[in-house]
């Protein structure tokens, strides 16, 4: 059969310049890893890159037989409509990713088969003998995570379009791993349970990637959480490449970096970890302040992140605003003051979200009446909260968000954080990305939502709960970003049912 598998890289068309830098970049290994396994099981196959209705990359050929769609939430309304318009062509579609784990029920409505938990015998089983669903479509899932994946040298051929497409910094996915040892509530891989991949697979994706020679290229290790077995993936990469040959960029604990590890790490050309620190109030675990809160627990986070960042240049620390334990300014203070106190850590932040049934906490906000039916689009971390704040009123709560990035990404943060990292052209990018990312579209998101909020009734009423109808002005949005393929967007799209646990996916969503 002819397959076309789609990556859905963005909600909508790259506009401003870091997004056009980067968006590329934004690849799914998953998404390769089925290409690959059709092509293995002798079917014709390609791979397409969309930002919003544009192709970015890659090709689309004419009738396909069967789609795979890969999409996060945020970009959920484009995979409908893409879903739509290769199904009226006849085609079979299959939605993968993030938005398949977390809202499968409303997925069905849309696809002929969603899938879950997914390997390379769940493939080979479904395109042998996939059909169309039109009255609503079947839930898939492996029932363990996958043993092994592609490595590079077989994806390549899938991922290189993209890489294409990014001429300044090529970041190459690999993974090591899958789950997370760690059970933060909000986390679509809090119950997932970790384990480790194959470490001659890694071994031979860090020689092929060697071997590609390619110009302002780095590793990005998908790991949930690199280094759990540190020794071990250590000796991976210094027994496979000469020290400091391969650049690569990791997401960690603060638990696992302690002097030695970060020599280590710096010999062997890490020169980006981010790190989740994620509450000043919770989740102590993953930087060893697990009895610490509060303005210690800053302090010594403070400490440990300024000894990273003396050994890793780009060294980002990740916070999320509006879980139950934030009181009153006390959060959003201790982030200015964690801001002033390690100068030269870049911080970013999210705004909490419950996506569908992907964590072990989205139920209870549900029991409380707390979630909210937000239009997909806005779950990206940043644009909208779909659960309601425990203690602040809408307006308060932006109105300290908006503080706390005016003093992170105030020109005279910026500068602090170039001069303490002058020693690295890393430097001019973080200035790049505060100025074109954080301070002009994310800054300016949170003063439009608390702009809606203020002066908008309809927006005001949704998120009180007073209403399930969209407001016009975001459903607007979603019509923007669409673009040309609005028209394929099946009616009724834009709402959707909060509630992804009142039943099994299996009682409630297959045909």
């Amino acid at each position: 059969m002819r397959v076309l598998v789609i990556d859905v890289l963005g909600k909508s068309p790259a506009r401003d310049p870091y997004a056009r830098m980067m968006r590329a970049n934004n690849t799914s290994l998953m998404a390769q890893s089925i290409a690959v396994w059709c092509e293995a099981l002798g079917h014709e196959t390609h791979i397409a890159y969309y930002s919003g209705d544009e192709l970015m990359a890659g090709h689309a050929p004419d009738r396909p037989a069967v789609v795979f769609i890969s999409a996060f939430s945020q970009c959920a309304y484009l995979a409908y409509a893409l879903s739509a318009r290769y199904r009226a062509a006849g085609a079979i579609t299959v939605l993968g990713g993030p938005h398949a784990r977390s809202y499968p029920l409303d997925a069905l409505k849309y696809f002929d088969y969603v899938i879950g938990q997914c390997d390379h015998r769940l493939i080979e089983a479904l395109l042998s003998g996939c059909c169309s669903h039109p009255e609503g479509g079947q839930w898939l899932a492996s029932a363990t995570q996958p043993v092994t994946l592609p490595g590079l040298r077989a994806r390549w051929k899938f991922l290189a379009p993209a890489m294409a497409r990014s001429p300044l910094l090529k970041i190459v996915p690999i993974i090591g791993s899958l789950g997370c040892p760690y059970t933060c509530s909000f986390c679509i891989d809090a119950a997932v349970p970790y384990q480790p991949l194959d470490f001659d697979s890694l071994r031979d994706d860090l020689r092929f990637f060697q071997s590609l020679r390619l110009r302002g290229a780095v590793v990005v290790w998908h790991d949930p959480n690199f280094g759990i077995r540190f020794d071990d993936y250590m000796r991976v990469i210094e027994d496979t490449v000469p020290p400091g040959t391969v650049t690569f960029l990791i997401e960690t604990s603060l638990s696992i970096l302690n002097t030695e590890r970060l020599e280590r790490l710096r010999r062997n050309g890490c020169r980006f970890v981010a790190p989740g620190i994620e509450s000043w109030t919770e989740m102590g675990n993953k930087a060893k302040t697990a009895r610490v809160t509060g303005l210690d627990k800053v302090r010594m986070v403070a400490e440990q992140c300024r000894e990273v960042n003396a050994y890793i240049p780009y060294m980002q620390a990740n916070l999320v605003f509006g879980f139950d334990s934030d009181e009153g300014d006390a959060p959003f203070e201790l982030t200015r003051r964690f801001v002033d106190l390690a100068p030269g850590v870049y911080p970013h932040f999210a705004v909490l979200t419950a996506f569908g049934r992907n964590a072990p906490g989205n139920a209870g906000y549900l029991r409380d009446g707390r979630l909210l039916p937000v239009p997909f689009e806005f779950l990206d971390l940043i644009e909208a909260m779909n659960v309601r704040p425990k203690h602040y009123a809408w307006d308060d709560f932006y109105t300290h968000l908006c503080r706390v990035y005016e003093h992170a990404f105030a020109p005279s943060a910026i500068a602090r954080r170039a001069w303490h990292n002058r020693r690295s052209p890393i430097a001019l990018e973080q200035v790049f990305r505060a100025v074109a990312s954080d301070h002009w579209n994310r800054l300016r998101y949170h003063r439009r939502m608390q702009r809606w909020l203020r002066t908008d009734r309809q927006v005001r009423a949704f998120f009180e709960g007073e209403t399930t109808r969209i407001p016009d002005v975001m459903a607007a949005q979603v019509t923007r970003h669409l673009g040309s393929l609005v028209s394929w967007l099946p009616d009724g799209a834009l709402i959707h049912d909060p509630d992804q646990f009142g039943a099994s996916v299996a009682e409630r969503g297959t045909a």
